[in-house]
């Protein structure tokens, strides 16, 4: 599928989409704005698990192409 949002098309070229539920709803969104994503963190564990640099980077792309990460703790 082509989008025409740079959030989705970033994450498709990166890898980052196996399958959604509504694509072209979520798309024209990213269109029309600023679109959050967040990701929580137990802020009573020692450390960060590594599989949480997955979901880092997603924040990541979502910030690079101007919408908005939540990090919760």
């Amino acid at each position: 599928m082509t989008y025409q949002s740079s959030l989705l098309r970033l994450l498709d070229e990166r890898g980052y989409i196996h399958q959604l539920t509504d694509a072209e709803g979520l798309d024209a969104l990213a269109v029309k704005q600023v679109v959050p994503g967040y990701i929580g963190f137990d802020a009573t564990a020692p450390s960060l698990h590594i599989g949480s640099h997955v979901q880092i980077m997603m924040l990541r792309r979502i910030q690079q192409t101007g919408h908005k990460p939540i990090v919760l703790m």
